[in-house]
């Protein structure tokens, strides 16, 4: 998965950001990148703050991201930050089943 989330208050985001870990790693998840301060060396999009979660599988990510554990707190992103977009997608090493 990967995000391109754009805080608009630091504070308030971060009481999201505390939860957000726990609940990822019940659902199989864990962060590889959370990064501020891109520096574009090609190409036009310059990301806000980069978020990018993995999954054991695709199919993992969509019952965390439907959990009523993370319901909770995505009304805090989606209070104090914009999201620009979500997605999902399959990795290295994985495939589609069929």
């Amino acid at each position: 998965m990967i995000a391109d989330v754009e805080v608009m208050d630091e504070a308030e985001y971060r009481v999201y950001a505390q939860e957000f870990d726990a609940i990822l790693a019940r659902f199989g998840g864990r962060i590889l990148v959370v990064g501020g301060n891109p520096r574009a060396v090609e190409g036009e999009w310059i990301p806000r703050r980069l978020v990018i979660p993995e999954f054991p599988t695709t199919e993992a990510a969509l019952p965390w991201h439907a959990s009523p554990e993370y319901g909770v707190i995505a009304p805090i992103r989606q209070q104090h930050a914009v999201t620009h977009f979500v997605t999902l997608f399959e990795g290295f090493g994985q495939s589609s089943p069929g």
